[in-house]
């Protein structure tokens, strides 16, 4: 076993890089753009640069050097091999297999949320859990099963899109997906935004967020936690509809943790309290009271995944 290792995590508009002590320390961390001009083809190209530079700045050498892991948006199989990554302009890309060759180290490619559930289980708020589910509440859902240390990627590289578990089944409006009435459509930042929208159409109390030209997730979510009656029953609807979807979850991995993370998720504890109310109403009777926490990495998660990927 190598000294060292180094965790990417690609996103739409920059690519964060870390360096790592195998045992998990962060010795590093910085920041590239991510060029998707020309269909993205100088992304990998840019990650080899920026890692080599680092290799020269540190003196490293490369026999110490465990490998690089990198996540990426977007479906990924078990070979490293992307499907297509909208975000990034790429199609079919044999990721972990480029990344390697324009390196000269071993390579691992992953999706990006499963990768940041890897890291929130090594080193974050699952700390020790090797089953684990975690689901990412950000513009969209995304999510992450990790099962016995492993990531589920399964076989279409589809493993833990938890965001399209269809949940409602009366729903008439279309998901980004093409389906109709997945979590996405009610958990996200814009899905809660739908659903405030909906229940300020459909009643006629007073509440603060008829004083908004433009709600945000953010404005329901600072509502409900001061006791706004219209933005307490959005938010025990959502909660009612992510705590079910998340017990069917556990019906299927039994987590020791569930971990919940993204930008909704700095609605803090009443969010969590609230999802743990519903989640216990629902799950099955062994799975009742495993514990649901707030990502504790934050950004880094992603970086922190990678890097144990290589490992």
């Amino acid at each position: 076993m190598g000294l060292y290792c180094f965790g990417i995590d690609v996103g739409g508009t920059t690519v964060k890089c870390g360096l790592f002590q195998t045992d998990g320390t962060l010795l590093d961390k910085w920041e590239i753009p991510t060029r998707t001009e020309n269909c993205g083809e100088n992304i990998l190209p840019d990650v080899a640069k920026t890692i080599e530079e680092k290799i020269q700045e540190r003196k490293l050498n490369k026999a110490d050097i465990d490998g690089v892991g990198i996540g990426i948006p977007g479906p990924i199989n078990e070979n490293g091999d992307a499907a297509c990554a909208v975000n990034l302009y790429w199609g079919f890309k044999p990721v972990a297999k480029e990344l390697s060759e324009l390196t000269g180290l071993s390579a691992k490619a992953g999706n990006d949320a499963n990768v940041a559930a890897l890291g929130e289980a090594w080193k974050g708020a699952a700390e020790g859990s090797k089953n684990m589910v975690m689901v990412t509440l950000g513009t969209g859902v995304g999510g992450g099963i990790i099962v016995d240390g492993k990531i589920v990627s399964g076989h279409h590289g589809a493993g833990g899109e938890v965001g399209h578990a269809n949940i409602n089944h009366e729903e008439t409006e279309s998901c980004n997906c093409g389906n109709k009435g997945c979590l996405e459509q009610v958990a996200s930042a814009t899905g809660i935004v739908r659903m405030a929208k909906k229940e300020l159409e459909a009643s006629d109390d007073t509440s603060v967020l008829r004083e908004k030209t433009e709600i945000s997730a953010k404005d329901v979510l600072d509502a409900f936690k001061d006791g706004d009656a219209a933005a307490v029953r959005i938010m025990e609807k959502v909660g009612d509809q992510l705590g079910g979807a998340l017990a069917i979850f556990s019906c299927v991995i039994d987590p020791e943790t569930i971990v919940v993370g993204g930008g909704v998720s700095k609605a803090g504890q009443p969010l969590i309290d609230l999802i743990q109310k519903y989640y216990k109403k629902y799950a099955f009777s062994l799975c009742k009271d495993t514990p649901i926490v707030l990502a504790s990495l934050g950004n880094d998660a992603g970086i922190y995944g990678a890097a144990r990927m290589v490992l």
